[in-house]
């Protein structure tokens, strides 16, 4: 086996092991491509070869919020700067890393980033170790931040091999472009879920007025008596008061994803505690989503949502028959779409209570 063949597969033995383990442990996954103008810098390849062009793709794969890591592919034309001699042609196959500014930082849209690889360069059946070093600055392209452009520039340097008869000093080349990127959303915190509950307040009692002594004079009228205040009804984190349910505490959902986060576990085992207490409470709950991004993905977004709180609240001994799940999606907001403020506004879900009276109707 020679010792080129050898230096390859081990550079591609590394790039797989990269890929692997950094795809099982992703804290965000993008694509990045980085065409650009290609520049030989030093002997020979100043002499032999012109401005040319190049182009990479990288897999990116988040370890952390400053740190990518993932596999690369480049390719590298450089056209002859003499009649009838051959063109350069590199391609190249490895891995490396990347520092970076996080892209979820909400203050700033700019990411300065710096990156190295570690390559597998391969010209005709030549194949040799090369390595690279970039700076850049990427600006994203959109509210949500899936794409960022931006400017770079790229040092690489192939170490050849002796042989004899040729110029083997390291092939050094400058590659000035375009970074563009695409990938995963920014992870924002995710809003609580507004959950109210409204019953219809019960009836006044029954005022009865009893009939005063008739005198031959005047008939005395009598005062009805005073309508009763309700006592409220307080648990640890829900209280019950006039009608309505009254939380301490917000429901979490994963940002995107139909996913009750464990920090909102405790409020909803209270509410399981109030339709325990309160057998006579049905409830429909319902799932509302602001106006961003696609009509049908938030309406399904919503309906899931609801879903969801529906399958925890069986899943601590609810009656199915006690509970309605309803997605609404945009169609039901409490503030205007055109503010910040008012689509978190209405991101929630509400749990509207109905009562059973004990002839089986509702109301």
């Amino acid at each position: 086996m020679s010792a080129n063949s050898s230096i390859g597969r081990t550079a591609l033995g590394a790039a797989l092991a990269l890929f692997t383990t950094t795809v099982a442990n992703a804290d965000g996954v993008s694509l990045k491509l980085e065409p650009g103008v290609v520049i030989p810098t030093t002997a020979p390849q100043s002499a032999i070869y012109d401005v040319g062009g190049g182009q990479s793709l990288k897999a990116l794969f988040g370890i952390n919020r400053y740190l990518d890591i993932g596999p690369v592919a480049s390719f590298l034309f450089l056209p002859a700067s003499t009649p009838l001699a051959e063109s350069g042609v590199v391609w190249g196959f490895g891995g490396g890393l990347r520092l970076k500014r996080p892209h979820n930082q909400l203050d700033s849209g700019v990411s300065p980033w710096l990156d190295a690889d570690l390559l597998y360069m391969r010209t005709g059946d030549l194949g040799r170790l090369g390595f690279d070093a970039a700076v850049g600055v990427a600006f994203p392209v959109d509210a949500a931040k899936v794409f960022w452009v931006g400017p770079f520039v790229r040092y690489q340097q192939t170490v050849n091999n002796e042989r004899m008869g040729y110029d083997t000093r390291d092939a050094k080349i400058v590659l000035i472009g375009m970074s563009i990127e695409f990938g995963s959303a920014v992870k924002r915190k995710p809003l609580p879920a507004r959950i109210e509950i409204v019953r219809e307040p019960a009836p006044p009692p029954e005022v009865i007025v009893q009939p005063a002594p008739v005198c031959p004079v005047c008939v005395a009228a009598v005062e009805p008596a005073p309508v009763p205040v309700p006592t409220p009804v307080v648990y640890q984190n829900v209280t019950i008061i006039n009608g309505k349910l009254e939380l301490k505490e917000k429901l979490f959902f994963a940002w995107n994803r139909a996913v009750i986060k464990p920090t909102s576990f405790s409020i909803l085992d209270e509410v399981v505690k109030v339709l325990n207490d309160n057998p006579t409470l049905n409830l429909r709950i319902e799932g509302h989503t602001d106006s961003t991004g696609n009509a049908g993905h938030n309406q399904r977004l919503s309906q899931r949502r609801a879903e969801s709180v529906v399958t925890y609240l069986t899943s601590k001994g609810i009656a199915s028959a006690r509970l309605t799940a309803k997605g609404l999606g945009p169609d039901v907001p409490l503030e205007t779409n055109d503010s910040a403020d008012g689509r978190e506004r209405n991101r929630r879900v509400e749990f509207v209570v109905i009562t059973i009276t004990s002839d089986g109707s509702s109301k």
